[in-house]
């Protein structure tokens, strides 16, 4: 019979799931059929997904996601130029093991930083951490960063994620410094990380935008390396969504 020191024995060893399932067949009588191999690997399959679930949870809330998005929610039918198949592909999240990035382009309101937190999500759900970033506020954070002595220890931590998010990239021509301070960022994760990248600007205007010259050639040079491209087109999902609350609840929100 089970007792309640081996209860307090397996929550002193990190088990909750494990105990909270032992409690349970105690209850029922309906356990007490099987065999001990098989209710042993029910406690097992119970202490790993329970494990699993708060590794979910603490890489969601780690990541500070823009939108709660994920893959099975993305609208194909509007007419915005998305591929099911190479959305698909990119949930996988292969292109994360792999080290690669995608960059998600289009006018606004066409749903990039949905698509973006949806993949993010996705790597997040393969095992991968994440973390969301507009760029003009993770500009000024380094420069904070410079100014109290953080930088080397903030550019330390973005190094280690493996999906960083930088969302509105190039939305307003950047300072010598700005850009400087983002290649170091883009530097950090060449062939060791993966990055996602959303922009109002087609990837051909980019360079323009991106301090000097020498700087904005690194910086497209290594985003652009080993690159799926996601190009949107089409009227803003937000006008469509404001016209649909006008005659019945909207089903998903996807702008951005």
């Amino acid at each position: 019979m089970l007792t309640s020191p081996t209860l307090d024995k397996l929550f002193a060893l990190n088990l909750a799931g494990m105990a909270r399932a032992l409690a349970e067949q105690r209850e029922s009588p309906a356990y007490t059929e099987l065999p001990f191999e098989d209710r042993l690997g029910l406690l097992v399959d119970r202490e790993a997904t329970e494990r699993e679930n708060r590794r979910l949870e603490r890489y969601l809330r780690a990541a500070k996601l823009r939108v709660a998005a994920t893959i099975e929610d993305v609208d194909f039918r509007a007419q915005r130029g998305l591929d099911r198949g190479v959305l698909l592909e990119l949930a996988a999240s292969r292109w994360v093991s792999a080290h690669q990035q995608v960059l998600i382009t289009g006018p606004t309101g066409v749903g990039k930083t949905y698509l973006a937190c949806a993949l993010a999500g996705a790597a997040i759900r393969a095992g991968h951490s994440a973390l969301y970033a507009r760029v003009p506020r993770m500009l000024t954070e380094l420069a904070t960063a410079r100014l109290d002595g953080r930088l080397p220890r903030l550019l330390a931590a973005w190094a280690r994620i493996d999906v960083l998010v930088l969302d509105d990239f190039a939305l307003q021509p950047l300072t010598d410094t700005q850009a400087a301070d983002l290649l170091e960022v883009i530097e950090d994760r060449a062939g060791l990380r993966s990055t996602i990248v959303t922009s109002q600007l087609p990837v051909a205007l980019w360079h323009e935008g991106l301090g000097e010259p020498t700087v904005a050639d690194a910086i497209c040079d290594r985003l652009l390396a080993g690159t799926h491209r996601i190009e949107l087109r089409g009227a803003s999902l937000r006008r469509t969504e404001t016209r649909a609350d006008r005659a019945e609840p909207a089903e998903t929100g996807q702008g951005g």
